[in-house]
């Protein structure tokens, strides 16, 4: 019995070909933790590049499109200033023609204000609106109190927002 236990001792103490295989060394197993986070250091890096690239090129991008945002607008007014300019250079302009020009190159501006979704605001008859109109005074009128009675100035709405109030003379409320 006791060479049994002997042998179960020594047994457990010797380390057999087989535990060798399976279980690596420390220095092993700590160059393959280095490897790892080497590789993974890399890859953090390479992300961070390309984020930075990418955040870099969005930045540009709003740029040019704020720095071009009219681009658009402005060529389809460089029409309306070349009709201008043409009624100009012509030598011997009559009334008649004139107005037929003035009223030729108004339909240009407007097509190109509707183009880009560029509203007029011309309120005569509606309730007052401070966020579209500016009273400029209020008179005696047959119409209900806060109507718009008179357009001075029309105003202008680029798509849902006002870019100019209209500028409007407001029905004083009946005493």
């Amino acid at each position: 019995m006791q060479d049994n236990i002997e042998n179960n001792a020594e047994a457990a103490a010797a380390p057999t070909e087989h535990t060798k295989e399976t279980m690596p060394s420390l220095e092993e197993m700590l160059k393959a933790s280095e490897l790892v986070a080497a590789e993974h250091h890399d890859a953090w890096l390479r992300a961070k590049a390309e984020t930075e690239n990418m955040r870099r090129r969005a930045a540009d991008d709003v740029d040019k499109a704020r720095k071009f945002a009219v681009e658009n607008f402005a060529n389809e007014l460089m029409a309306v200033k070349d009709s201008l300019e043409a009624a100009l250079t012509v030598e011997s302009p009559s009334v008649e023609n004139m107005k037929d020009g003035v009223e030729l190159t108004l339909k240009q501006l407007v097509a190109a204000f509707g183009k880009f979704n560029l509203n007029e605001i011309n309120p005569v008859g509606e309730k007052f609106d401070p966020h579209q109109h500016q009273a400029i005074q209020m008179i005696e009128s047959d119409q209900p109190a806060n109507t718009v009675v008179t357009v001075l100035q029309k105003g202008y709405r680029l798509h849902e927002r006002t870019l100019r109030p209209a500028l409007v003379m407001v029905a004083k409320g009946k005493d």
